[in-house]
């Protein structure tokens, strides 16, 4: 096909921003999913060390974005099991 070579990538320039929105798409979707695997409290890599992972985000924010504000102060909503 068409495009897919450098030496027809050079002759169709045009496709040359197509794949690199592509690249950086695929990138970002990459970066956010070991994000979400590494940094989120609803995955647990080792039960061993750490039998109830949820228990440390009790009075913390993990959320993506949030104005500044202190949850270590606040009673957290969360139920205690």
């Amino acid at each position: 096909m068409q495009g897919l070579s450098l030496q027809s990538l050079k002759k169709h320039k045009a496709l040359i921003p197509l794949y690199i929105c592509t690249a950086l798409g695929c990138g970002g979707a990459i970066v956010y999913l070991t994000r979400l695997a590494l940094r989120s409290p609803d995955v647990s890599w080792n039960k061993k060390t750490n039998p109830e992972p949820w228990e440390e985000y009790r009075a913390k924010q993990y959320k993506f974005y949030s104005p500044v504000r202190d949850y270590s102060k606040e009673e957290s909503p969360a139920p205690k099991y």
